[in-house]
């Protein structure tokens, strides 16, 4: 018996992309659908372009969608790349009500995390990893064993004075117009300093930048974790948002 698939939304700072997903699997089952992120990305503009990527589909049942900041309980915490509006709202009620259905949220950096631990690179990876996507900021997830650190959010550390994200970013890449080389040597300063911190086995780079890996990973230092690419690439949150509605949202 199949098991039927799940609605996984990724919400991010410049665009909100989901698809239905077969969770056992962990893949897309269609090709997934894509809107831009309203601007300002107050909540219940951004509930609605989520209602419109779901319809695309004319799904129904559990929804999961990931979120760009802290989540605690369903409610969102922190806000640094969306509308401050956030702060403190029970973003799960307000997805429950405009989709009319189960939903539950949580951290985008740990849905994908989930997902590559599940069926990515990070899959049968025991001892402390930490998956990192490069994106409008630096999402982080955490795992110990294979168990969940939540809300990490180590985009934010400081490095030279400022959040990392700011420095490191593939949105601080484009902003400041650097080479893959130029950007390389800012992804190695972050690195060093999780590193530092964390001493993880694996790095897991992810976000939409993992796809063209090939690019900068080669330029990076030799260190004691290895550093690889995510192989689930930018599907990986919804594919984690996915996995946590199969779980949470019924």
């Amino acid at each position: 018996m199949t098991t039927p698939p799940v609605f996984g939304v990724d919400i991010g700072g410049s665009g909100i992309k989901g698809a239905p997903v077969d969770v056992e699997l962990g893949a897309l089952t269609q090709p997934r659908h894509k809107v831009l992120t309203p601007h300002p990305a107050r909540p219940e503009a951004v509930a609605v372009a989520v209602r419109e990527v779901v319809e695309h589909f004319a799904h129904e049942g559990p929804v999961g969608l990931t979120f760009p900041g802290v989540v605690v309980d369903g409610h969102t915490r922190t806000a640094a790349n969306v509308d401050q509006s956030w702060l403190g709202l029970d973003a799960e009620k307000l997805f429950r009500e405009v989709l009319d259905g189960p939903a539950v949220v949580l951290n985008d950096a740990d849905a994908a995390g989930l997902a590559e631990m599940a069926h990515g690179a990070g899959r049968g990876e025991g001892g402390t990893v930490l998956v990192l996507t490069f994106g409008t900021g630096i999402g982080s997830a955490l795992f110990v064993d294979g168990a969940l650190v939540p809300n990490t959010e180590l985009g934010h550390l400081e490095l030279r004075g400022k959040d990392a994200e700011r420095r490191a970013s593939s949105a601080a890449k484009d902003r400041h117009e650097l080479s893959w080389a130029e950007w390389a040597v800012r992804v190695d300063e972050y690195l060093d300093l999780v590193e530092r911190l964390f001493s993880p086995r694996l790095i897991v780079i992810g976000g939409g930048v993992s796809r063209k890996h090939e690019k900068f990973l080669p330029l990076l230092s030799e260190r004691a974790a290895r550093v690889v690419p995510a192989e689930l690439r930018n599907d990986a949150g919804i594919v984690g948002a996915a996995m946590a509605a199969a779980t949470y949202g019924r």
